[in-house]
């Protein structure tokens, strides 16, 4: 089919540009360890494009497609090889504590999972019913299917950057930073935070001004989730 066609096309120009970010930076820097969770991520929604999991396989792609791309503003455009722009308050801490030697792999993952969900997810959908002419209900059905994507991989992501082969102990303070996070309560808040953007549209200053809010009180959670940690 020809949108299945276009659907893959767009999907394949957001990994390589992924791809092509991730050769340009050191194995273990922060951006790098989450710039690998997400192109796992968007292969695995990739794969799932034609098999039917989505139901309106054309919306998936848009939201996935506009999804990745808030990301990779910022990747490109601040931390690219001809980079220096502006870093949004939500990426900040992730940005500045990149190459921090007392912050652990799952710590940076998770750090760029909050901030993409936490405030990126939001303002995707809210792209996305724009380029589609719909609202965020109609896309419900492709944003929770996303989502059973994303905590499918979620454990696999923990095992992959887990600082050791065993489980976590119980004294390690890493346990307990992990444990005030979810990828669940992130995915239900950034699906009101949509929905009370798309009935902000027609106050636009308001919309702004929320828009602010989210940007930085995602920003707080991150540096919190950044605390350096004893090895």
């Amino acid at each position: 089919m020809v949108w299945l066609q276009r659907c893959t096309a767009e999907v394949d120009t957001v990994l390589a540009r992924m791809r092509a970010l991730g050769a340009c930076w050191p194995e273990h820097d922060g951006v790098a360890v989450f710039n690998r969770v997400y192109l796992a991520v968007t292969e695995e929604i990739g794969r799932h494009l034609g098999d039917g999991r989505f139901v309106d396989g054309r919306a998936a792609t848009t939201l996935d497609v506009r999804f990745a791309e808030r990301y990779l503003a910022v990747a490109e455009e601040a931390l690219g090889p001809t980079g220096g722009g502006s870093v949004p308050a939500c990426w900040r801490p992730l940005v500045q504590l990149r190459r921090h030697p007392g912050i652990r792999p799952l710590q940076f993952a998770l750090a760029g999972i909050h901030a993409h969900i936490g405030h990126d997810l939001a303002l995707a959908v809210v792209d996305t019913c724009h380029a589609l002419g719909c609202g965020p209900a109609d896309l419900e059905d492709e944003f929770e299917q996303v989502g059973v994507v994303l905590v499918a991989l979620e454990e696999r992501i923990r095992e992959e950057v887990m600082p050791g082969p065993d489980l976590l102990q119980v004294a390690d303070p890493l346990t307990h930073l992990i444990g005030a996070w979810s990828l669940e309560r992130a995915r239900e808040a950034a699906w009101a935070a949509a929905r009370a953007l798309w009935a902000l549209r027609g106050l636009p200053e308001l919309a702004e001004e929320f828009t602010d809010r989210l940007d930085a009180a995602v920003g707080f959670a991150n540096r919190l989730l950044l605390t350096p940690l004893p090895l």
